[in-house]
């Protein structure tokens, strides 16, 4: 009998044997905190709303919430009583971090602003998810593949030989003069698809002056019909805003 329960021992697992605090979960959150810091700096360079801070905060967070479903526990575990389930809490943070990125999306018209900086604050809480379970290779290396998607991949998008999605282009001209004839023609020569047009008379002194807002399509950057709507004769000032890259 002696024997059996040694035995029995020695199988099952023994209660309260994880450490709550240690260096090792500090070392984890400092992964969680340089990694998502590395992935809010792309965003703090490219000036988004959700930078530095937020993405920072968002991977420590998540790596905080991690930490304590792994450790937090300890002191009330019991075995064949008391049993606690990690992924319940890795379940939860992709549940709240899905509110968190929602609120970064804006539609306007037929573009999208914030879906990128959403995706961002979402693998961001993946990667602190990961370095608090201790899974600090995959933290890292999803880091390094968010960089490599974030800066690599825009450069080969601008080659493709189509990009969707509209630009903006706002021209000022005096009225009366017949610069919108000009103005179309002289976007639809340069392979540019007109959308929509807009139109409005204001006054600049004693002569109005007419404000034109167009969204356009083509498969040229829009900064070159920027520059050529500039030169024309009697334009007074040419604004283009590429909507295609807002997802960004």
């Amino acid at each position: 009998m002696t024997s059996m329960k040694m035995v029995l021992a020695a199988v099952a697992p023994a209660a309260n044997t994880l450490s709550g605090e240690g260096w090792r979960q500090v070392a984890e959150l400092g992964v969680a905190l340089l990694l998502s810091a590395a992935i809010g700096l792309e965003r703090e360079i490219r000036q988004k709303d959700a930078g530095l801070r937020t993405h920072t905060l968002v991977g420590i967070g998540a790596a905080l919430f991690m930490l304590i479903s792994k450790y937090g526990f300890t002191d009330v575990l019991e075995h064949g009583l008391v049993v606690v389930d990690p992924s319940r809490m890795a379940a939860q943070i992709v549940s709240g971090v899905g509110f968190l990125g929602a609120g970064l999306i804006f539609v306007r018209r037929d573009s999208v602003r914030g879906l990128t900086t959403a995706a961002s604050v979402w693998v961001t809480a993946a990667v602190g998810s990961a370095a608090g379970a201790g899974l600090l290779v995959l933290a890292t290396l999803t880091t390094g593949m968010y960089l490599l998607v974030t800066l690599i991949l825009p450069i080969a998008r601008r080659h493709l030989p189509l990009m969707g999605g509209s630009s903006t282009v706002r021209v000022s001209y005096p009225d009366g003069k017949g610069i919108l004839r000009t103005v179309l023609n002289e976007t639809t020569e340069r392979g540019f698809t007109i959308d929509d047009l807009s139109t409005e008379l204001a006054a600049d002194g004693q002569s109005p002056v007419v404000a034109m807002t167009m969204h356009v399509r083509g498969k040229r950057p829009v900064s070159e019909l920027a520059g050529a709507l500039a030169d024309l004769d009697l334009v007074d000032a040419v604004l283009a805003s590429d909507d295609r890259a807002a997802d960004e």
